[in-house]
């Protein structure tokens, strides 16, 4: 009989890096991943913001935490941090890639190629740059390790438009773009591949989506957005981080390929 069930979920003494990890649900991952004992590396674009974070990681949590100022979009400075992560921690165990794309607010007969490449460029091709960088080294250090992609809701359903009308965010009106849903439906699709190509590595590479999380959208929206829920109500944050810790930790150990929905029944109706 095992005894140790209660261990599955420790991540003490492994390093997970996150990608976006200032930003809405950023904070949450990295502060997830710290309290279950991982160190941590704080991914995002503004030097301040990463580092500061990461300090209070650090005294919060008693963990090793390092905030770099990274744009996966560049694969110079992709390479250029994963050679600083490297002469830092022994090995990488975990990525999170969760970082996301702007989206210019057009409508897709007007939208340019430009615009949607200010999505893309983060939600493809820099999830492919810190995959393939992160997946290199794990490989190398031959103890596998988890990959986590974040994905959404509209990457494997189609929105209801209804709902963000007279929607507004941050005093802006609401609505979702085309090349947001294609591009976290590449996650998926880039997860599955993964998955596959690197079994025999011992990586294991997943998919987490969120559903629509509550953060200051008006509350006709709220509302709108609750009411096809069968829950009956929007994510919070801290509605996510169990998943993410699952899929990180041995708790997922013959977990590859997955897409793991958090969305209060929304895909089931």
């Amino acid at each position: 009989m095992n005894n140790s069930f209660k261990d599955i979920f420790n991540l003490r003494g492994k390093t997970a890096i996150v990608t976006g990890g200032t930003g809405i649900l950023g904070r949450s991952f990295c502060t997830a991943l710290a309290s279950f004992g991982a160190n941590i590396v704080v991914l995002d674009l503004i030097k301040e913001e990463v580092v500061d974070f990461s300090r209070e990681l650090s005294k919060d949590f008693g963990v090793d935490s390092l905030g770099i100022s990274c744009d996966i979009t560049s694969e110079s400075s992709v390479k250029k941090s994963i050679e600083e992560i490297s002469s830092m921690f022994k090995t990488i165990d975990i990525l999170h890639n969760n970082a996301q794309g702007k989206t210019v607010a057009v409508p897709f007969e007007e939208c340019t190629l430009e615009d949607c490449r200010l999505t893309s460029s983060v939600n493809e091709e820099g999830y492919f740059l810190m995959a393939q960088a992160v997946g290199k080294k794990m490989i190398a250090q031959d103890i596998g390790g988890s990959i986590i992609q974040t994905s959404s809701i509209y990457g494997v359903l189609g929105p209801d438009h209804r709902i963000y009308e007279g929607a507004t965010l941050d005093g802006k009106s609401m609505g979702t773009r085309a090349v947001y849903s294609f591009s976290k439906a590449g996650v998926v699709g880039l997860t599955k591949y993964l998955a596959t190509y690197w079994a025999d590595n011992n990586i294991r590479v997943n998919t987490l989506t969120p559903g629509g999380v509550q953060n200051g959208q008006s509350s006709n929206f709220i509302e709108q957005y609750s009411n096809r829920v069968p829950l009956g109500r929007m994510a919070k944050k801290e509605d996510m981080v169990g998943a993410l810790i699952y899929l990180a930790s041995d708790a997922s150990s013959y977990v590859t390929g997955q897409n793991i929905v958090v969305d209060g029944g929304l895909e089931a109706w």
